[in-house]
């Protein structure tokens, strides 16, 4: 660690996202490491519809959709302690399978009000732990409705179409990209179709928390734990 990080987690010291505790070495605290939700064995990964391979450290619930629901709309601290999880799962499921990583945008619109965008946070922390910098590849032109807040995979899908477009060069690169949250995969599904469109040789996805399977009769549940 350069000195200017000590300094920084000196004056700043990284707090576990989960409780709020301060913690060490940028990683979640003991006592959340074994209460969180962790994915294990061939549940880490998922190949989502038409062949996109995803890895997630977490289930979204319980402790987990609690820490990741306050970095996310509260100012995305502990964006360390997760990247540093994100940073874990690639090494081990994508290990030598990657030559960069980018991330799934938020639209400009929701970055204003937000003040950051949460999935770029955790792209650059993830990769600050490689020594290396996220590439922006992609930008949201499309302020839609959150997926959140839809039902059913054919009105995520539909949501998602056309609303991002492609930027920087990936011709020929292995792509990671990284997202908070996996439900339906509809998001991640677009945003690779769009990179291979622009030229990338592959895409993986990573993403903190992973929903379980749902009935499709189930009310909808926004971002923000309300019934919509």
């Amino acid at each position: 660690m350069s000195w200017r990080a000590r300094m920084v987690d000196f004056l700043f010291p990284p707090k576990c996202p989960f409780c709020r505790r301060v913690t060490e070495g940028q990683r979640v605290c003991p006592k959340c490491e074994k209460a969180l939700p962790w994915t294990e064995g061939k549940d880490r990964e998922q190949v989502l519809s038409g062949g996109l391979r995803c890895a997630s450290p977490l289930w979204y619930e319980d402790l987990a959709r609690e820490g990741i629901l306050r970095f996310k709309f509260h100012g995305g601290a502990g964006a360390e302690v997760l990247g540093a999880l994100l940073a874990d799962c690639a090494a081990e499921r994508y290990s030598g399978e990657f030559d960069l990583v980018t991330w799934v945008p938020v639209s400009k619109r929701r970055r204003r009000k937000r003040g950051y965008d949460q999935t770029e946070l955790l792209a650059r922390s993830a990769c600050r732990l490689w020594e290396t910098e996220p590439v922006r590849l992609l930008q949201k032109v499309t302020d839609n409705p959150a997926q959140s807040s839809l039902q059913g995979a054919a009105a995520r899908r539909a949501n998602v179409l056309g609303v991002y477009d492609a930027v920087g060069d990936c011709a020929g690169k292995r792509v990671l990209l990284l997202d908070d949250i996996v439900t339906t995969g509809e998001t991640l599904r677009e945003c690779a179709r769009v990179l291979r469109d622009a030229g990338a040789a592959e895409i993986l996805a990573l993403t903190l928390g992973r929903t379980r399977e749902r009935k499709e009769s189930s009310p909808a549940v926004d971002e923000r734990g309300k019934m919509g």
